[in-house]
């Protein structure tokens, strides 16, 4: 979309029709010049639409405030920050005497839902003013303030960065600016990361959730029951949430870490149904987690399940700080990649090994010799995506067929690609280094050969372990851990409805699980979200039931 375009979709002027159609749901304000209708940090701000006078749009996370865009009659305020429940980014601030329509959260809910072509236009003007914001040279979002080799600095990157927080990165070995911003904080270097907004010192090395209370993604839940809890955010979670909100079901989600799970990480998913040219994952869990708000659903960051219990039909869940109950509930807290067996890789976790591949991770190897373990979609997706960063990338597999558990048409790019190295019944046994990863020891597994090779990164998607470690031995597991659904008596203990448990219901009446958590998922996006849509389905029958 050309750069003009996509100002003109940012930044539309309501018609007669839609004015009208706003005036229902809105009182009039009134503001004197200098007049604040709200402020960056601001989490209930209204939704304005300016009937006459001007509204300018601040951004004030540099060094010194700037215009956005100034507002005239006929336009409105916001971004996709009224539906999220996060934190204004920006300041809107009176020009001259102002009168404007103001409508509350709910209200403009219900324009949503209600008016197709306004909704259309609003939601499409909101991604595109945070796309326009973000894309801008001038705007600075939070500052991450610390080394390249510090593992919390990367903790603290990779969290706003998997949570869609805007930010920027300061780098205590490469940029200049560091030193003298660090003095006018008072801070020493050796007292960072830190994390800061404009010139205000927010967080010394801040807990990732210390960080989501103080960027607004850690949000309470606004009920004491719910029709429909979803525990996990990756694209199972996501699309029960988006199908169960659109239905009419109070739904929460849940989401230890960040939307989007495994799926999340990946920089290109070709073979999801309707995306020829692929999407990144970020971006498809972005879309998904507003699409869920869109309707209503309430998404909730950095909340671990503390525990599971049951209150007669109600699955009773046990938050940090307090406690929810779920007529229906849904786990879909996905499955997470296995550690590698070497001797020093907890050494260099988060400074040279990895558990994704995205631009926060390739940026702290650009051009150099990495290496990628694991023979599935995500390694080989990996791969591909390093390859266009790296001078060499080694994609290692534990056994000898590159297409085993790899998709084809994966399998034959990376076959195609001049600077990828297939590796073959290869493992690492040992890693070393100094502040950062400098070189691993790999055995061939048949020939029991071993030697070292020079390399500053390792990328591991290895193994599949489910996240089912909250629950208590609440509900039937196989050995490894996944959520057995459907009629498997043998693990359908405690069952006593007169009726087999649903094709994606546990061995407790009312809790389902969908997507990798389960046992004997299909490991790709497209089943997962279809699981998690078939899930709902489920989810009213058993409550017509109640």
């Amino acid at each position: 979309m050309a750069e003009q375009t996509l100002h003109d979709v940012a930044f539309p002027k309501l018609s007669e029709n839609d004015l009208e159609t706003v005036a229902k749901y809105a009182k009039c304000a009134s503001f004197k010049d200098g007049d604040t209708l709200f402020h960056a940090g601001q989490r209930d701000m209204k939704f304005y639409v300016v009937k006459k006078g001007e509204v300018e749009i601040i951004d004030c996370t540099g060094d010194t405030p700037k215009q956005v865009v100034m507002h005239k009659a006929g336009e409105f305020t916001g971004d996709i920050t009224h539906l999220t429940g996060r934190p204004a980014i920006v300041s809107a601030i009176a020009r001259g005497p102002v009168q404007a329509y103001e409508i509350c959260h709910d209200d403009l809910q219900k324009i949503l839902q209600g008016d197709p072509r306004l909704s259309d236009l609003i939601l499409q003007a909101f991604i595109a003013r945070r796309q326009l914001l973000e894309n801008s040279p001038d705007f600075v979002g939070l500052r991450v303030i610390g080394s390249r080799y510090s593992r919390d600095t990367f903790r603290i990157r990779d969290f706003l960065s998997r949570n869609h927080i805007p930010f920027t990165s300061l780098d205590l070995e490469t940029d200049p600016s560091v030193a003298k911003l660090l003095e006018s904080f008072g801070i020493k270097q050796d007292e960072t990361p830190v994390v800061a907004c404009g010139r205000m010192l927010i967080l010394r090395n801040p807990t990732n959730k210390e960080l989501a209370d103080e960027v607004g993604v850690h949000l309470a839940p606004q009920r004491k029951t719910y029709d429909l809890i979803v525990i996990g955010g990756g694209p199972a979670g996501l699309a029960a949430a988006v199908y169960g909100a659109s239905e009419g079901l109070s739904t929460l989600v849940v989401e230890k870490d960040a939307p989007g799970g495994q799926a999340g990480a990946s920089m290109r998913i070709e073979n999801y149904l309707g995306f020829p040219l692929g999407i990144t994952g970020a971006e498809l869990a972005k879309r998904a987690a507003l699409q869920a708000n869109k309707f209503g659903a309430e998404l909730s960051i950095s909340v671990p399940v503390v525990s599971l219990d049951f209150d007669g039909p109600y699955s009773v869940l046990k938050l940090d700080g307090q406690s929810v109950s779920a007529k229906t509930l849904l786990i879909a807290t996905g499955a997470e990649y296995g550690r590698l067996p070497a001797t020093n890789r907890e050494t260099f976790e988060g400074r040279g090994v990895y558990y994704a591949a995205t631009p926060l991770e390739a940026a702290t190897c650009t051009g150099q010799k990495v290496v990628v373990v694991g023979g599935g979609n995500s390694a080989g997706q990996a791969a591909v995506f390093l390859a266009e960063q790296m001078c060499h990338v080694i994609l290692m597999i534990r056994g000898d067929d590159l297409y085993k558990n790899m998709s084809y048409y994966l399998a034959k790019r990376i076959e195609g690609t001049s600077n990828i190295e297939i590796k073959k019944n290869t493992v690492i046994t040992k890693m070393d280094g100094d502040d950062h990863l400098r070189k691993i020891e790999i055995e061939n597994t048949q020939t029991k050969e071993r030697k070292t090779i020079d390399v500053v990164a390792v990328f591991t998607f290895i193994g599949a372990t489910p996240r089912t470690e909250w629950m208590n031995r609440q509900l039937g597991c196989d050995k490894k851990g996944f959520v057995v659904t459907g009629a498997h008596p043998e693990e359908q203990t405690g069952w006593k409805p007169n009726r087999a448990p649903y094709l994606l219901e546990t061995n407790r009446p009312g809790v389902f699980a969908a997507g990798d958590v389960r046992y004997n998922s299909v490991k790709r996006v497209a089943s997962a979200v279809g699981e998690g849509a078939m899930a709902v389905q489920f989810i009213h029958r058993y409550l017509a039931d109640l």
